[in-house]
């Protein structure tokens, strides 16, 4: 499946290099320095709150790898894959990502660990019942987000990090909660991460 999107792409088994390079030959540099940024904070985190730093950081590096794929190309990608595709993914495009990033990870890294492919799947809408690792790459990611700028919701976040994972997380799903009526969609795992966190902290 992957033949086509890895002409060039000589692997030297380093995760950092490796991806790094991917997403230089597609023209995405802006999405690798914004990768490495979430390694080194996902490891950070993953040391502050007892997690595997190692697998923090992979997670870190590979969890935007599909942006190689274009916007207008990535559902018909995700059908090629069999990755189910859910109505707000078809309406929205972007958020199938984090499921194409999954993939790639596994296919094209040979990552294994149930936990880094996890976290990748959900770091964009995270979701009910999230495990620590699904928690470290969410945050890490709203941390070092990719727009210019500070995000309007840092401030927020922080507060809840200096409680626990959850309590950032939840200050992030919040701030979107808040703009829900904005939203081009409302991802279903957003809204159950949401309600799921609302219900225990």
């Amino acid at each position: 499946m992957f033949d086509k999107e890895i002409i060039g792409w000589n692997k030297v088994h380093d995760v950092a290099i490796d991806s790094a390079e991917l997403l230089r030959l597609h023209g995405c540099e802006h999405t690798g320095v914004h990768s490495r940024r979430v390694a080194a904070e996902a490891k950070s985190l993953a040391e502050r709150f007892g997690s595997d730093p190692h697998a923090a950081m992979v997670a870190g590096y590979l969890h935007d790898i599909s942006a190689i794929y274009p916007n207008d190309h990535r559902i018909a990608v995700a059908r090629q894959l069999g990755i189910e595709i859910l109505p707000q993914e078809e309406a929205f495009p972007m958020i199938i990502h984090q499921k194409l990033s999954r993939e790639m990870a596994e296919s094209l890294f040979d990552v294994s660990d149930p936990a880094i492919l996890s976290a990748i799947e959900c770091h964009t809408t995270l979701k009910a019942n999230p495990s620590q690792m699904d928690l470290v790459l969410f945050v890490a990611d709203k941390i070092e987000w990719d727009q210019a700028g500070t995000p309007p919701y840092l401030p927020r976040l922080q507060a809840g990090l200096a409680k626990s994972l959850e309590h950032a997380a939840y200050a992030y799903l919040s701030y979107m909660w808040e703009q829900r009526d904005k939203l081009r969609v409302l991802h279903p795992w957003l809204k159950d991460a949401y309600l799921w966190l609302s219900a225990r902290l």
